[in-house]
């Protein structure tokens, strides 16, 4: 889960595995061992639906007659992320939908363009799918944030508002994601580097006390396993370069929609830069900042950061 910083760690971290790699060590064969069929998904809870482009693992919890919110993971965990935000949700009268991104969790990984088409795509078919009526509030983390901006832009009426969490903003360039833009290498340096070192253990820096997360690396592996991760993975960083976030924030404008943005003051992902481009562009948006909270401040600081969702749910969606 990393946005244009995180992709320089991204960088550095490479030159490093290959460093070590090229010194001598073993020769990695590679994490992905196991087909994501259904027997492997006998190990998930949640339910599946089959799409036009597979099958999605989501979560359809709370009241049947609740207003509903729709969560948006980020770059790379999954929908476990929302656990402590859905759960709070739910006991205070919502009904909330997470799900896992294509190439992600246990959803498929079908072999295709991973880019914000595909996602946002992905969440309007799951909507259709489960004959969610609208309006839904929709809450997007990192990535998910210009997901979740895309998809209330296509479809305004069917919003109640949008809520970002850590948003990435500024467009990433191929400087930010090289070597893993080279046809080839980015392929090898994902299976030999990235999916069984780099990416699990850069977790732990999406919290400001990792120590109070000791399983969250562990927890991240899981999904490595499962054959075409890696692909779905390199295809989601190399369109990165291609997504320019500040259009969809501006389209977001012009929609008139509320909009909320909760960010952790120790982000080491998003940095106050973006926060301040990100005002610029939505000058009506409603900030709350979180001190000591990192990348996941949702998930870090939730003692806090859920009574503020439930006052702008309130607000938007009753």
């Amino acid at each position: 889960m990393r946005g244009r910083r995180g992709c320089l760690k991204w960088g550095m971290g490479v030159v490093i595995g290959l460093f070590l790699l090229l010194g001598g060590l073993e020769i990695f064969s590679g994490v992905e061992n196991r087909e994501l069929d259904q027997f492997a998904r006998t190990e998930a809870g949640g339910s599946f639906v089959e799409l036009d482009q597979g099958v999605v693992h989501y979560y359809l919890e709370g009241p049947d007659d609740a207003p509903l919110v729709v969560l948006i993971h980020g770059f790379s965990v999954p929908s476990y992320v929302w656990e402590p935000t859905t759960a709070y949700l739910n006991k205070n009268g919502y009904r909330t939908l997470r799900y896992d991104l294509y190439g992600r969790g246990y959803s498929d990984r079908p072999d295709l363009v991973y880019d914000i088409t595909l996602f946002e795509d992905q969440l309007a078919g799951l909507i259709d799918r489960l004959q969610l009526n609208g309006p839904v509030s929709v809450v997007g983390l990192s990535m998910g944030g210009p997901v979740a901006a895309r998809y209330a832009n296509k479809y305004p009426d069917q919003v109640a508002g949008v809520i970002l969490i850590s948003p990435e903003v500024t467009q990433s360039t191929s400087r930010d994601i090289f070597p893993m833009n080279i046809p080839g290498v980015g392929e090898y340096l994902m299976s030999a580097v990235m999916e069984p070192y780099i990416l699990p253990n850069l977790q732990a820096g999406d919290f400001t006390h990792p120590e109070n997360f000791p399983s969250w690396e562990a927890k991240y592996r899981v999904q490595m396993q499962f054959k075409g991760t890696g692909r779905a993975l390199l295809s989601t960083i190399r369109e990165l370069v291609k997504l320019n976030p500040e259009v969809e924030y501006q389209a977001l404008q012009r929609t008139d929609l509320p909009v909320m943005l909760i960010w952790g003051n120790t982000d080491q992902t998003i940095g106050p830069d973006q926060i301040d481009v990100l005002q610029q562009i939505l000058p009506e948006i409603e900030i709350r900042i979180m001190e000591d909270g990192g990348h996941l401040v949702h998930y870090e600081r939730s003692d806090e950061v859920n009574p503020e969702l439930i006052d702008y749910l309130d607000r938007i969606s009753r």
